[in-house]
């Protein structure tokens, strides 16, 4: 049987009765490839990656990349997926798209690696759309140098307006949010502590470093485990000693007594 709808007058107007609305979906995926090639999708994770584990201790940074974000509540086309971005002040946890209206702020840092198909966007509407939005460090880096007149190209918002920065040194860039300085390095762009000097390792390098740090724990429990060990010789054998000197002196009053 159909349903009907009826409505109800009164004396001074009619009143409809409510229709339920149709919650708006925010898509997970934006259907595109995480990466055209395979360096592209190296680049990707190497930065994803690192960051998340150099800030891996912080509770309020969140580290991702390829990621939609949506910025406009009720408009699902409102979206961009950038391909790494790092936003300060938000708790860290798992997240299956990023709204900017419920986490009260837009990713403070985002890097995109220019492609074909994102050349136009990438310096384009995008830059725009950041600055728009409050994105505080935007970079830009060709892994082919292919699509950038340099391989790495980078803005800082001042005000609403994005402007140049200046390379340091080789190319490189110096992120004061992320305290790193950013180099091209070929097909990749490394990330550099300004702290320590030390770039944040590859995953094969990560892997070697953990190894030669496994290495050097399990070499020092057997270090402390051999001197526990000496220590414990010595011990017996102060013991023993102590135990010999009691027994002769019982034997020496023996001795004397008997004399």
């Amino acid at each position: 049987m159909a349903e009907t709808t009826e409505t109800i007058e009164t004396a001074d107007t009619i009143v409809y009765p409510e229709i339920p609305s149709t919650p708006i979906i925010y898509p997970e995926s934006d259907g595109k490839p995480m990466a055209e090639t395979d360096t592209h999708r190296d680049d990707l994770i190497y930065a994803v990656e690192s960051l998340k584990q150099h800030f891996r201790e912080r509770e309020d940074v969140y580290v991702s990349g390829n990621l939609l974000v949506y910025y406009q509540e009720g408009q699902p086309t409102k979206s961009f997926a950038p391909d790494c971005f790092v936003v300060f002040g938000v708790p860290k946890r798992r997240r299956r798209t990023y709204k900017i209206w419920q986490e009260g702020r837009a990713p403070d840092v985002v890097v995109e690696f220019t492609s074909n198909s994102t050349k136009a966007d990438d310096a384009g509407s995008k830059k725009g759309l950041y600055a728009f939005l409050g994105v505080r460090e935007y970079y830009l880096f060709d892994p082919t140098g292919d699509y950038l007149p340099v391989p790495l190209v980078g803005y800082r918002l001042e005000g609403d307006t994005y402007v140049a920065q200046d390379p340091v040194e080789d190319g490189a860039l110096e992120s004061p949010l992320l305290n790193m300085r950013l180099v091209p390095e070929g097909e990749l762009l490394r990330f550099i502590r300004l702290d320590t000097g030390e770039p944040l390792p590859l995953y094969g390098e990560a892997v070697e470093v953990a190894r030669r740090q496994q290495e050097r724990a399990e070499a020092e429990t057997q270090r402390a485990e051999s001197e526990s060990q000496r220590a414990e010789a010595e011990a017996r054998r102060a013991d023993a000693a102590e135990q010999r000197v009691a027994e002769l002196l019982t034997e020496l009053a023996r001795l004397r007594g008997e004399g």
